[in-house]
């Protein structure tokens, strides 16, 4: 099946390079002629696991291409996803600008039927959006051809999106006519015949699907992180506490872990969305805003915890490993290192950074306070005549730190391990003044 994929982001460009994996022919298709340049020299403008090795394979076996022309990609292609970002407005609701040019884009140059597929995080109704964008534009033209308008929300891990794609949990699908659920399936094939779970609902379900899911897994994150606020202040370990509620069956262990606070990509984005839709339709959602709010707490007791505990950061200098949001992606976007850099810099303190693959990000997100900041391309050059190591995310480099050479190379022995890498290593522990994350 021809199939077109507009806008090569995460979601975009594992979504077309795993559909070409899968036996699809693909053509992906993005404005920014930087990033097509780059993957057509097979450059990848992100960093996925597995994704550079894919999308080389299946160029040279002339499944995949990238293009610029969004006349071709809608001409040649049976089925178009649209991937590209949503991304918040300043008072929280999903910006939909880009998902309705694509939409116009596809009604000036679409020639025959065609399923437009949103794969895109939307608010409920964007499916309707975009039909009546692209019936509209089909319309000035004169003419009258016939597409289906289909909702396919993704679920994908950085760091774990191409084996995410290719091995999912489920693909939900929103489809409202028959004729376009027979080309979804086709589309979907190999994953039927690996007897995928593959659930079929209507648009508007599906759009709330998404929403729901990263809502209920940002307000489990929250949730864990306040109990382990309490846990520090009452003397109860909250890793024991995550395993003891895990073993429930009706709750299971999965985000329970403590930590800074989460980030990236979709929990900010989306649940700030899901509650301007709420309210758009006059409800509340306390319970998502609160988690909201709860995960900007967080960060500011993460500053507050290194703060307190050394006796203010007034001229001391703090070594942060790890900027991108979790570990196995370059994504800085909304991540927890990027407010507790700049809590820790208004408290007085200068910053030694490294991050395997975020710090090319990191610097022009935290442009305004560069000159406080410096950057290394090795963890212990970042650690040497640091007063404190802050492990912000958990990435495996991290995991087994060399005791002895961190004791010679720091001014101070200071370890706040914001994931909690370290709570069982009684060693590591006895050798630092260690904080965890409400840990005994």
């Amino acid at each position: 099946m021809n199939i077109g994929v507009i806008g090569t982001g995460y979601v975009g460009l594992v979504s077309g390079t795993c559909l070409s994996e899968v036996g699809h022919n693909v053509i992906c298709m993005d404005i920014d002629d930087r990033k097509i340049d780059m993957l057509l020299k097979g450059i990848m403008p992100i960093y996925e696991n597995d994704l550079e090795k894919l999308v080389l394979k299946n160029i040279d076996e002339e499944r995949l291409q990238f293009t610029t022309s969004i006349e071709k990609t809608v001409k040649e292609s049976d089925v178009i996803f649209i991937a590209v970002g949503t991304p918040p407005k300043d008072d929280g609701s999903a910006d939909l600008q880009y998902v309705l040019e694509v939409a116009k884009n596809i009604g000036k140059n679409i020639n025959n039927y065609k399923v437009i597929v949103n794969k895109s995080t939307v608010p409920v109704g964007t499916g309707k959006l975009v039909y009546d964008k692209i019936k509209k534009e089909i319309k000035k033209r004169g003419i009258d051809i016939e597409f289906s308008v289909v909702s396919n929300p993704e679920f994908l891990r950085e760091g774990k999106a191409v084996y995410d794609f290719l091995n999912p949990d489920r693909i939900v699908v929103g489809v409202n006519d028959s004729r376009a659920k027979e080309v979804i399936k086709k589309v979907y094939n190999y994953f039927i015949k690996k007897n995928t779970q593959i659930m079929y609902t209507n648009i508007e379900t599906s759009e709330m699907i998404k929403y729901a899911s990263n809502a209920f897994l940002a307000v489990k994150i929250s949730f864990i992180n306040e109990m382990a606020l309490l846990a520090e202040k009452v003397g109860a370990n909250i890793e024991d506490i995550a395993k003891g509620m895990g073993q429930d069956s009706r709750i299971s262990p999965k985000f329970l872990n403590a930590g800074a606070g989460y980030g990236g990509s979709c929990f900010p984005k989306d649940t700030k969305a899901i509650v301007d839709i709420a309210k758009q339709y006059n409800e509340e959602f306390y319970i998502i805003d609160s988690a909201i709010k709860a995960n900007e707490k967080q960060k500011r007791k993460m500053v507050e915890k290194i703060v307190n505990n050394m006796n203010g950061v007034e001229g001391k200098t703090i070594c942060i490993l790890g900027l991108s949001f979790k570990p196995e992606t370059d994504d800085v976007r909304d991540a927890p290192s990027i407010d507790i850099i700049k809590g820790l810099v208004q408290n007085g303190a200068k910053i030694h950074a490294f991050c395997p693959e975020g710090i090319r990000e990191s610097k022009w997100r935290l442009e305004e306070i560069k000159s406080e900041i410096t950057y290394f391309d090795n963890k212990y050059d970042a650690i040497k005549e640091s007063n404190a190591v802050v492990v912000v995310t958990e990435w495996d480099e991290f995991k087994e730190l060399d005791i002895n050479r961190l004791k010679e190379i720091m001014t101070e022995d200071y370890f706040f391990d914001l994931r909690n890498i370290y709570s069982n290593n009684e060693v590591f522990r006895k050798e630092f003044k260690y904080f965890g994350v409400g840990v005994l």
